[in-house]
């Protein structure tokens, strides 16, 4: 048996949409699931919840994969995203700079994606969900 580690972002009501801008920029597909679709008596579910996105996973290309949620309303939202940070990092300095382009579009460069001091290419954002991200190039390894 394997074992993967995922990240599992907490959305407020917008999982749908964010799900779909990460799925237009990997690649791949979502799988999700609203609420209403496992309201019980063991489980009953807000009427204000049902719609919201109760576990989406993409599943994207070269191997990117992550999980998100709306979170309900029985729940408190953690705001801000600085307790943690998605990474993307390799040696495709092209395809890179394209996921940092589109991450960027319509959220906040707190650091450019430029050469830093340890030789790479490096830069960090907010996405306009709130997400924080690091982007780093590096030199291609030998094989």
């Amino acid at each position: 048996m394997s074992v993967q580690l995922h990240s599992y972002i907490a959305f407020k009501d917008n999982a749908k949409e964010a799900m779909s801008f990460y799925q237009s920029i990997f690649g791949g597909t979502v799988e999700s699931n609203t609420f209403a679709e496992y309201d019980s008596p063991e489980m009953p579910v807000a009427p204000d919840d049902r719609d919201k996105i109760m576990h989406a996973m993409l599943n994207g290309d070269n191997g990117i994969s992550f999980m998100g949620a709306d979170t309900p309303s029985s729940m408190p939202f953690a705001e801000g995203g600085s307790r943690m940070t998605l990474t993307l990092s390799g040696d495709d300095e092209t395809l890179l700079r394209y996921y940092w382009d589109k991450l960027s579009d319509g959220g906040t460069v707190t650091v450019p994606l430029d050469k830093s001091p340890w030789g790479d290419i490096f830069g960090m954002l907010t996405d306009k969900f709130g997400i924080d991200w690091m982007v780093d190039v590096g030199p291609k390894q030998a094989s």
